[in-house]
């Protein structure tokens, strides 16, 4: 997955103004205590960051 299809599915799913907040400001278990900006920066992959946010933040399936 690359990161602009990652961020248009953050923007989809949080809208465009909390998006880049929940990934700035929420730190989640599923990343090993990241935020998904930190989980990114440390070198995860696109996929697997989305998928955590999928899992935490109960994604619907058509979303995902």
């Amino acid at each position: 997955m690359r990161l602009t299809d990652f961020w248009r599915r953050m923007n989809d799913h949080f809208g465009e103004a909390y998006a880049d907040s929940f990934a700035r400001d929420h730190v989640m278990t599923e990343l090993g205590g990241r935020t998904v900006h930190q989980a990114l920066d440390a070198g995860w992959e696109a996929k697997d960051v989305w998928r955590a946010v999928c899992a935490a933040m109960d994604v619907p399936a058509a979303q995902r």
